[in-house]
């Protein structure tokens, strides 16, 4: 699939695929994500490549998770899971109301991001979905 071939009615999730907290936070999206809204595309492909640089994020800045909506807009970090929140059915939709700036998440995101692995494991590749999930994925 090539960037200008993308879904237009979806939200792309880009995520780091063999981060194990990001593939349960993958899952838990999927599981929340009643209307349908999102797509994932693991950074770390093809595809994923492809999107960042179109996006202009260069490959040495792409340890984080990146939501891309239509023409080139995108959110990065904090930011990205505050606009996912809001479409999720679950509690997760009150965080945009959070006290947390944006510059404060992102703190706390990057210090979280850094620990992943040690904290949370990798795997040697990346995810690969079940026949039920492998629609909500791009390849």
């Amino acid at each position: 699939m090539e960037v200008e071939n993308l879904p237009k009615d979806k939200k792309i999730i880009l995520f780091d695929g063999i981060c194990n907290l990001c593939n349960s936070s993958v899952l838990f999206i999927i599981k929340h994500d009643e209307k349908d809204v999102f797509r994932f595309v693991a950074l770390q492909s093809d595809l994923g490549e492809s999107i960042a640089k179109h996006l202009g994020i260069h490959k040495t800045k792409t340890n984080s998770i990146i939501l891309y909506k239509l023409e080139k807009t995108y959110y990065l970090k904090a930011e990205a899971i505050l606009q996912i929140g809001k479409e999720l059915n679950s509690w997760h939709r009150f965080l945009p109301i959070s006290i947390f700036t944006v510059k404060l998440g992102n703190y706390i995101y990057d210090y979280i991001s850094k620990n992943r692995y040690k904290w949370y494991g990798k795997k040697e590749n990346c995810m690969i979905p079940t026949p039920e999930l492998n629609a909500k994925f791009l390849f």
